[in-house]
């Protein structure tokens, strides 16, 4: 294809995913959950932007390529599924599209991990997952598409042969994304500088994604509101993660982030059991003197208040000791050279100090001082 046209697919198919998600909205407005109609077109929207950027920037890269699809499809499946709310012809095929397409969406988030973030499989021995993953497309798919417990199946087939291949699908749909993980895995421990920097974008996501997925439903069932809403976060942290990393890995400092989730959930529990803790003490105590709560909770909430900034403070510094060793020890050599830089007069010693700091805390390959002679006369 020429440039011109590898430069406007993604942006056609980004448009496609649109105009799908509007006629989705149309048919379904009232007639499904809200909450429903919403993710749906969150979802495939997300897709379809970070993977059109995606491709847009660095179209060798075929995972933009892969999100880009995923987005149409997706608007496509949800599209179709919608017609059996106003009662449009071939509905069924839109449900029945829904019932095994997921398998299609699995497949392709496999593939995207593989393949994260250089667009290239670790190595040659890698590509026999690939072909795992085909032979789980290959079974699974005709499997659950022909499956006769679905009544709104239009094209359903009561087999036993069907339940063993979808049976075997899936087994190896489950060990291609297994696989997929450790290649993660692996990656990650053996990357330094930039694809580090990518790969903990994609960890740190996966990390809040996969016990969501594994434990919400299990443990609270899919009708709570609050599961549903951290499922539809997990299913979009992942891509819009991807396309973070790949794109602009410093667009967000993860360690920054991590850094700051932490400090200021530990923050907010500290804070809030403080709290609580002052109120039923202060109510035992002035309980005699008045029965009024709002002295007590007046009271409560400025201890809090003053408690707040001495506690951040100790615990930045005990995350920082305890997960962001190196960082903590380079704030604590800066600090004790500004120390020393003002009782120091001698510039040599000084220029082998600032050398040994930037060594140090910095960790570069060479270091070099140049100093700019003095002009003369002066």
């Amino acid at each position: 294809m020429s440039d011109r046209l590898i430069g406007r697919l993604p942006w056609a198919l980004l448009t496609l995913a649109l105009v799908l998600v509007l006629a989705k909205v149309a048919l379904s407005l009232g007639r499904e959950e809200l909450f429903e109609t919403v993710f749906d077109g969150v979802l495939v929207l997300a897709l379809s932007t970070t993977g059109a950027f995606v491709a847009a920037r660095h179209p060798a890269n075929p995972i933009g390529w892969i999100l880009c699809g995923l987005g149409a499809w997706g608007g496509l499946a949800e599209t179709w599924e919608a017609f059996a709310y106003r009662e449009l012809p071939t509905a069924e095929l839109g449900a029945w599209l829904i019932g095994w397409s997921w398998m299609v969406d699995m497949s392709a988030y496999v593939v995207v991990f593989l393949l994260f973030p250089s667009g290239r499989l670790l190595s040659r021995r890698w590509r026999l997952v690939l072909w795992v993953l085909a032979a789980a497309l290959a079974l699974g798919v005709p499997g659950q598409a022909l499956n006769p417990d679905n009544p709104d199946n239009p094209l359903k087939a009561d087999s036993v042969v069907l339940e063993v291949m979808f049976g075997v699908g899936m087994l190896l749909l489950m060990t291609s994304f297994v696989a997929a993980v450790v290649s993660i895995v692996l990656r990650y421990r053996a990357a330094v500088g930039v694809e580090r920097q990518q790969l903990k974008q994609l960890v740190f996501a996966g990390s809040v994604a996969l016990p969501i997925m594994a434990l919400a439903v299990p443990l609270f069932g899919y009708d709570s509101l609050a599961v549903r809403v951290a499922l539809a976060v997990a299913f979009l942290s992942l891509p819009v993660a991807a396309g973070i990393a790949i794109l602009r890995y410093r667009l967000y400092d993860i360690d920054v982030v991590i850094n700051r989730a932490l400090v200021y959930g530990a923050l907010t529990a500290t804070l809030a059991g403080s709290y609580l803790g002052a109120v039923l003490l202060l109510q035992l105590a002035l309980s005699p003197v008045t029965e009024s709560s709002s002295l007590v909770i007046a009271a409560s909430t400025l201890a809090v208040a003053a408690l707040f900034r001495p506690v951040r403070k100790r615990i930045q510094s005990l995350v920082d000791r305890r997960f962001f060793r190196t960082r903590y020890d380079a704030a604590l050599t800066l600090e004790r050279f500004g120390a020393h830089l003002r009782d120091e007069v001698d510039l040599e010693t000084l220029g082998d100090d600032l050398r040994a700091v930037v060594a140090e805390t910095m960790q570069p390959a060479h270091v070099t001082l140049w100093l700019r002679a003095p002009a003369a006369g002066r």
